[in-house]
């Protein structure tokens, strides 16, 4: 039995021979690049992480435009489990809402090509294109036959913040997915409400997939207590502490989360609750408690890799589990207000009456 330095060296010379063989006796043209190109993708593949991926030129370029602030497409998050492609959430005024695309809506096919015959990557990169163009989507919801959605790409801008001013002082703040700008953005959200004389919050996490870890430390700096927002724990067990130096929060506060809060919003829901800084009303979130870093391969490519998992302060590891809310509310389609949202309001003046 081979030990693990030799095996590594068995491993590597298998490689090389694979590489050189094809690149000398493959019948055709070959590109060298582009057989590194697919040894890598290969790799990451087979950690059997759907959060893991090899990103070509051309998702690489797409997701620097997405963090950056604008990018070409149809406005959707998806999610990749099971085979299959779920839009967690729909960018407001973007050309998939206005083309009736919904949370929750699977797709089935993207310009006739069944997403199963797609890597996940690959799907999102068909769906984005050219300001102008178009692309055909097949979607299929609950209790309705399956169904083309022509939708005509355009810039998308990504604001991510959103506020309004509720009866009673009651401040509302939505976060769609925690960008490059999205700490910016909620400062400038809060002290809006702040001015206009806000006596307590409610943030809205629902179908916010996540994004940037430093974005949601930025926000929680302004609302969690302080002390420790999460930890971060890598495979050697170094540990990472994101603390927040906030000496106390200064309105009641109300989170919203549902099924489709993903990662850094669970982060910032997790923390609230565990500090009691807030309290949780809606569904139980996704459940997605690991952390990913974009390694740059080149100007031109990048890997996305699971590098790390995550800890609420309570020491809770919610991968795979989520974090349940105080308050279950489940969201009825039917009605014609939003459920959640009163009962967050609701929960939010309890609070202000009390204080």
């Amino acid at each position: 039995m081979l030990g693990l330095n030799e095996q590594k060296l068995v491993d590597g010379v298998r490689f090389l021979g694979a590489f050189r063989f094809i690149e000398t006796q493959y019948v055709g043209e070959v590109d060298s690049s582009k057989l590194i190109d697919g040894a890598i993708a290969g790799m990451v593949k087979s950690l059997g992480d759907p959060h893991s991926i090899y990103l070509n030129a051309g998702m690489y370029r797409e997701l620097k435009n997405q963090t950056d602030g604008s990018f070409g497409g149809i406005g959707v998050y998806m999610d990749f489990k099971d085979q299959k492609v779920r839009v967690l959430s729909v960018i407001d005024g973007t050309p998939g809402e206005k083309a009736g695309i919904k949370a929750g809506d699977e797709i089935l096919a993207v310009d006739g090509t069944a997403v199963q015959e797609l890597a996940p990557d690959m799907v999102a990169l068909r769906i984005r294109g050219d300001v102008g163009t178009q692309v055909v989507l097949r979607i299929h919801r609950d209790g309705e036959e399956d169904q083309d959605y022509t939708i005509t790409r355009d810039k998308i801008p990504v604001h991510t913040v959103a506020e309004k001013m509720l009866p009673d002082g009651v401040g509302y703040i939505r976060i769609a997915s925690f960008g490059g700008r999205t700490g910016t953005e909620f400062r400038e959200a809060y002290e809006k409400l702040e001015e206009q004389g806000v006596r307590g919050l409610v943030l809205d996490l629902r179908e916010n997939p996540g994004g940037l870890v430093t974005s949601c430390v930025e926000i929680a700096n302004m609302l969690v207590p302080k002390g420790e927002i999460v930890s971060v724990v890598q495979r050697d067990g170094t540990k990472e502490d994101h603390m927040s130096s906030l000496e106390e929060s200064k309105y009641p506060i109300v989170v919203l989360i549902d099924g489709n809060s993903a990662s850094a919003s669970e982060i910032l829901a997790g923390a609230l609750q565990d500090t009691q800084a807030a309290t949780l009303v809606g569904m139980k979130s996704y459940g997605k408690g690991s952390v990913q870093m974009v390694l740059p391969l080149s100007e031109a490519d990048a890997m996305k890799i699971t590098i790390a998992k995550y800890y609420t302060p309570s020491g809770r590891s919610i991968d795979g589990i989520g974090i349940e809310p105080d308050v279950v509310v489940p969201m009825d389609a039917q009605a014609k207000t939003d459920v959640q949202l009163q009962k967050a309001v609701e929960v939010l003046k309890e609070k202000l009456s009390k204080g």
